[in-house]
């Protein structure tokens, strides 16, 4: 298909800053829904000639295409458009975190978010347990022994009558 320079420095510009470009499969569809300039076929087209390449990978799904940019077609790109390799795709950038976001968490009693004592449990336990309830420790104490009898769930023993034996 015939696309005038001028849509196709438009097309490729836009793919070169964002490193993705989508579009919906309608041909017939006036404008780009992100270039309001441009027919959405000439974006398919273009897009479908730059995955003939190599420079782009193509995934569609539910009636939408998305192109990624490769490798091999950031360099086309840069070649095609002119462009100093200091300028890169925003998919390759690195986000920036400012350190000044907030305070990291502290432990119980002063201590570090991971805990410098290596008996983080007992003292996390023990700061529960005292006045605020009573004397009483958190947990369930030394001589609590569950017993885990069958008869419940899936196992055998429902009902409380006798299981028939299971095929050996």
């Amino acid at each position: 298909m015939l696309i005038p320079k001028a849509n196709r420095v438009a097309i490729y510009e836009h793919l070169f800053k964002e490193g993705v470009m989508t579009a919906k499969k309608d041909f017939n569809a006036p404008k780009h829904p992100e270039l309001e300039s441009l027919p959405n076929l000439q974006v398919v087209k273009a897009m479908q000639s730059l995955k003939s390449r190599g420079f782009v990978t193509e995934t569609y799904n539910w009636r939408h295409y998305y192109w990624y940019l490769t490798n091999e077609g950031i360099t086309y790109l840069r070649e095609f458009l002119h462009l100093p390799p200091e300028i890169v795709p925003t998919t390759l950038r690195r986000a920036v975190r400012p350190e000044t976001s907030r305070p990291r968490p502290k432990g119980f009693e002063g201590q570090g978010a991971q805990g410098q004592s290596g008996d983080d449990r007992g003292t996390y336990r023990r700061s529960y347990g005292g006045d605020s309830m009573g004397g009483k420790t958190a947990g369930a104490g030394r001589e609590f022994r569950p017993e885990f009898r069958g008869g419940f769930g899936r196992g055998r023993g429902r009902g409380g009558a006798a299981a028939a034996p299971g095929p050996a």
